[in-house]
């Protein structure tokens, strides 16, 4: 159950009593692949693989990227891939929540990002506002599948208003769960409208994404008053990218927020030494919770917290 996470008195009734902590996977990405990580999964079976491995670790959730089959180097959103994705995800493991991404990589398309709920996910990451970066992505050696020299990109992906609820209404008509990505609090108006129009229905989910470029800036004050902005009936996980990821997970666990971890947004298990794969974060975050009093929840208790269907997805 949803409750006022920055209200002083209800925290201090729950601190010893929390539901219990969703821990979602991101487990690769659609900017980065091995030439970043050779632990980061990019075919199907890999990626299948990957994600079971971390849900024997205490992930209920699994954020899913496709990468193209004719060149791993590079993202794909093509529904036929991320529908096979999804189905050796679901014949490893049987009731984790499936949640594809709409943000897919710099090279997709907005047409591309609409298209990817052909796939049927379970829950589906939502953009809350443009996406602005600029970065550069190494090398693909010689040992690695298509490899290709480093590229830097300069770009803005323009998620409007109007795009948004695009995707949330395809998302509403496919019985698809949309996971808010929240990168700063001005982007609550985005939500609000959605809430107001009937596109998103109770429980919500909000993630806030903390150190991403252009995001909020990744520190307590920060996390706390985006938590302060939360709708009622809303429930909030945090993504922490790159260094920040183990002290903002940590201070959602605390918030009696959720958590997301996994080598899409940090490749490393403590200053430098280097992640072996997405279960050892996984792993990391769920020792952190229980020394925190906070048991992990097991897929069935997630669905329920989160709105999801019982009965898992089949394909």
């Amino acid at each position: 159950m949803s409750w006022n996470y920055t209200d002083s008195y209800e925290w201090m009734e729950r601190v010893t009593s929390m539901e219990p902590l969703i821990i979602t996977c991101c487990c690769n990405g659609g900017v980065q692949g091995k030439e970043s990580h050779r632990g980061i999964p990019e075919t199907p079976e890999e990626i299948a693989d990957s994600v079971y491995e971390a849900y024997n670790e205490g992930a209920s959730v699994v954020h899913v990227h496709g990468r193209d089959p004719n060149n791993l180097g590079d993202t794909t959103m093509d529904p036929e891939v991320m529908y096979r994705i999804n189905a050796l995800i679901r014949e490893r493991c049987p009731d984790i929540i499936i949640n594809n991404t709409t943000g897919g990589g710099p090279t997709s398309t907005m047409e591309d990002r609409l298209r990817s709920l052909d796939a049927l996910p379970e829950m589906a990451s939502l953009n809350m506002g443009p996406d602005m970066s600029r970065f550069v992505i190494k090398a693909r050696e010689e040992a690695l599948d298509h490899p290709r020299p480093s590229q830097e990109y300069d770009i803005c992906i323009p998620f409007t208003y109007g795009f948004i609820e695009q995707l949330a209404a395809g998302m509403l008509e496919k019985g698809i769960i949309p996971e808010m990505e929240m990168y700063n609090s001005g982007q609550y108006w985005v939500a609000q409208k959605l809430i107001s129009e009937g596109l998103i229905k109770t429980p919500y989910l909000f993630q806030f994404v903390m150190g991403y470029q252009t995001a909020t800036y990744p520190t307590p004050e920060n996390l706390i008053h985006m938590a302060r902005e939360l709708p009622a009936g809303a429930h909030f996980t945090v993504a922490g990218i790159g260094k920040y990821q183990w002290a903002m997970t940590t201070q959602s666990i605390l918030l009696g927020g959720h958590v997301r971890v996994g080598l899409e947004d940090n490749i490393y298990l403590k200053r430098g030494q280097k992640l072996k794969n997405n279960a050892e974060a996984v792993a990391k975050i769920a020792l952190i919770s229980r020394e925190l009093n906070r048991e992990i929840a097991t897929p069935e208790q997630a669905r329920s917290m989160l709105g999801v269907s019982s009965i898992p997805s089949r394909y």
